[in-house]
């Protein structure tokens, strides 16, 4: 039974390969760099093999050809791959993972349940640091209490920076997978109010955190996946999610986002941040942060943390323990975010640590 990396050659794809490996299982590496991929198989050992597709078509007719097992996702941007990928791997018979994190490819995703639980196939997204992350802390916190009101979910990553460029995949991933979703402006911010997306100020609610560790994080509101998973895991019909990565552009956020309604301004926004080259950095602090905060009606306030390691390391983790729990049939028919799916204990499957009040449930 075969696992498959779409974009084998990308540092997440890396990542996931090497964790794999080390859970037992064989990675495939898919992408369009014949000798980049062979380079990847070599170092991450363990037996990999290579498949040769350049595009979303090649690797969907490829998975329908070669049936695997399961398919895990890395190629951004993700509203223009996860739904091909993952109705080709419903067709070929195959579980589907992801990372995709903005709000548009989660809830399209999530839109394939029926198609999911049809094929008796089960389909992840948002099997990354933040979603993961945010969605654990919340599921444990409201474990064995009705809905609550409200919930507040950030993201706090510590990331180490390779040297290199933004590329066009990362770059229309930021850019053109902003929301595009019901509830306000394509480029507006999003929150859930009364259950329902309505519009918010995109870099708003500006917060400052006092980390576990007793460092302090500024945090802004952005409208990523975090926002959709923590709504589904809590069933409150008000939710907000932060994440510290773009507080340092808070006050700049407001009119980037009315420019980028420009189709032609956005086409160049995203040409000139692919070739935006950075350079190498280790990562901020030594621990990233998943924090929720949630309020019951009844004035009830529980909050808590999830700690783990570097962001990215986290990010190859998750789905490579999404994978082997569906190679070994934990899995069940339909889409899901992953502690939707496998609860609190895949955080700590995959080195997380919670720190959580008394009394709340994993």
């Amino acid at each position: 039974m075969e696992t498959w990396i779409l974009g084998g050659t990308g540092r997440s794809g890396r990542a996931i390969a090497a964790e794999l490996v080390a859970r037992g299982v064989t990675p495939v590496l898919a992408g369009r760099d014949a000798a980049g991929l062979a380079r990847v198989a070599e170092a991450v050992g363990g037996g990999a093999r290579t498949v040769l597709a350049g595009t979303v078509e090649a690797m969907a007719g490829e998975i329908r050809r070669q049936r695997p097992a399961v398919v895990i996702n890395t190629v951004g941007p993700f509203g223009a791959t996860a739904v091909p990928i993952a109705r080709a791997c419903l067709s070929a018979g195959a579980h589907y993972a992801d990372l995709a994190n903005d709000v548009a490819s989660l809830s399209a995703v999530l839109a394939l349940d029926d198609a999911a639980t049809a094929a008796g196939r089960t389909v992840v997204t948002g099997a990354g640091f933040g979603v993961t992350a945010t969605e654990s802390v919340v599921v444990a916190l409201c474990a064995g209490r009705p809905a609550p009101a409200e919930v507040r979910v950030h993201m706090i990553p510590s990331l180490a920076m390779e040297a290199g460029t933004v590329g066009e995949a990362l770059a229309a991933t930021m850019l053109d997978g902003l929301p595009g979703v019901e509830g306000g402006r394509r480029f507006q911010g999003r929150r859930f109010r009364g259950g329902r997306l309505a519009p918010a100020r995109l870099g708003g609610d500006a917060t400052r955190l006092t980390l576990p560790d007793g460092t302090g994080v500024r945090t802004v509101g952005v409208p990523l996946g975090e926002l959709v998973a923590a709504q589904r895991a809590s069933g409150a019909p008000d939710v907000t999610a932060s994440s510290s990565e773009l507080a340092p552009l808070r006050h700049v956020l407001p009119a980037a986002s009315a420019l980028l309604e420009v189709a032609a301004l956005r086409r160049f926004a995203v040409r000139r941040l692919a070739r935006v080259r950075f350079a190498a950095r280790p990562r901020p602090r030594a621990h990233s942060w998943g924090y929720a905060r949630v309020r019951w009606a009844d004035g009830t306030v529980r909050d808590g943390w999830l700690r783990v390691g570097e962001a990215q390391g986290y990010t190859g983790a998750v789905p490579a323990e999404v994978a082997r729990r569906l190679l070994a049939g934990e899995g069940r028919p339909g889409a899901y975010t992953p502690a939707a799916l496998f609860g609190p204990s895949l955080a700590e499957s995959c080195g997380g640590e919670y720190l959580l009040p008394a009394g709340a449930g994993r």
